[in-house]
């Protein structure tokens, strides 16, 4: 009977495992006679005497709250919420704030994301929160990607100290000028597929590229931020199957769950370039069932006021068959040699040779004319300078400490999330 029982969940648990998901595979470790069949021992790396160990787990130990963890080159293991005067709130999101702030001792301006421990257990995203962290620290090499300076926590929060940015976001000057020609798309969509290029490259699968994770810097180039829905570890033809994104930019094999890979981010680099043109998301329905309806089964339908070029790359990119899509079978390469960018020299362009079509004109960092009003008129909280080093941790305080131990650890970069 119990051998009956098991054949179930640990035919799950083969195709979980393909995936990667360590979640599923911590149940099954923490099942004690899952644990003594021997397919599960020969995955878990254990013998029938061993406690269960995490495949790829971290063999040093977990460090204790009040050690120092280097990050490595641009770390700051010391540093604290009162070493920023924290100027003005200029985002939000689910778990927190992004709040320009001035460091005391170095008067340089950051972009400081704020993020509530509490919160995120809640809705228990800590693996994504810790996948952006990871994917931050790899992006120092890359003028499209935003870069994180150092990261680090008190008892209640997580702090990423990033590169401030103040052009506005693609999605606020896309709003107010409905669309853009065709040169000033082709300069953004080449910089943004740049970028996608070296995270593919760095097995990393962005999954979440629409207009409001993309910024312009104070000339006017791209910067790709919002790192949370990465998906570290995709090999060249290796898939996942997590259904994550925003809905209009969902490709179909993501609508369908259905095993998918980097090639993703081509159909939503196609979503992107095809808002820019006409200003909307290709198969866009404020009905949401429609949208997705749209998705998967309604031909791409092309106004004629764009390029034979620009509609041939649309027509590559928001293939429904990720098998046939453009980026398919050489990923960036492809792309960057099609003839919609054959105006592009593309080491000009990572050199940024290029000059931006489009210059947002910012005084300084004070300069604020491109963020939200919601945003910048909103009072700064007095919690988010302030440590709670010296208060009486609660026991959800102290559990929140205990989830985040690794939040300021550089992890070895062949690690697993």
């Amino acid at each position: 009977m119990k051998e009956e029982t098991l054949k179930s969940p640990l035919r799950a648990f083969m195709k979980q495992r393909r995936m990667g998901l360590n979640d599923f595979i911590q149940k099954i470790a923490n099942n004690s006679y899952a644990c003594k069949h021997p397919e599960v021992q020969s995955i878990l790396k254990i013998s029938p005497t061993q406690e269960p160990e995490l495949m790829n787990a971290n063999p040093s130990p977990p460090p204790s709250p009040s050690q120092q963890i280097n990050l490595g080159p641009s770390s700051n293991p010391h540093a604290k919420p009162s070493d920023f005067h924290f100027l003005k709130v200029i985002g939000k999101g689910s778990f927190g704030k992004v709040l320009l702030a001035r460091h005391k001792a170095e008067e340089a301006f950051y972009a400081v994301k704020v993020l509530q421990k509490k919160a995120i257990l809640k809705k228990k995203e800590e693996k994504h929160i810790m996948s952006e962290r990871n994917v931050l620290l790899k992006n120092v090499k890359h003028p499209f990607l935003v870069g994180l300076h150092f990261s680090f926590q008190t008892a209640d929060k997580l702090y990423f100290v990033l590169d401030y940015i103040n052009g506005g976001e693609l999605f606020y000057h896309l709003q107010r000028e409905r669309c853009f020609l065709e040169p000033r798309a082709r300069f953004y969509a080449a910089e943004i597929a740049s970028a996608l290029g070296y995270l593919h490259s760095l097995n990393i699968v962005y999954r979440d590229l629409k207009p409001e994770n993309i910024l312009l810097d104070s000339q006017g180039h791209i910067v790709l931020t919002d790192f949370g829905l990465c998906k570290e570890n995709i090999e060249h033809n290796g898939t996942t199957s997590t259904f994550c994104g925003t809905p209009e930019y969902l490709a179909p094999e993501v609508l369908h769950k259905q095993p998918y890979d980097r090639t993703v981010d081509w159909w939503c680099l196609g979503a992107v370039l095809y808002e820019m043109l006409y200003g909307l998301p290709p198969f866009y329905s404020r009905n949401t069932a429609e949208m997705y309806d749209n998705i998967l089964n309604k031909p791409l339908q092309l106004k004629p006021n764009i390029t034979n070029s620009a509609r041939h790359l649309l027509e590559g990119l928001l293939q429904k068959d990720r098998t046939k899509r453009l980026g398919a079978k050489d990923d960036f390469m492809e792309i960057k040699s099609h003839v919609f960018f054959s105006l592009i020299n593309w080491d000009d362009l990572i050199n940024k040779k290029i000059t931006p079509p489009f210059n947002p004109n910012v005084s300084g960092p004070s300069d604020l004319r491109h963020f939200d009003p919601e945003f910048t008129e909103e009072p700064v909280p007095n919690s988010i300078g302030r440590s709670p080093d010296s208060i009486l941790l609660t026991a959800s305080v102290k559990e929140a400490a205990e989830a985040f131990l690794g939040f300021s650890y550089a992890p070895p970069v062949d690690s697993f999330l």
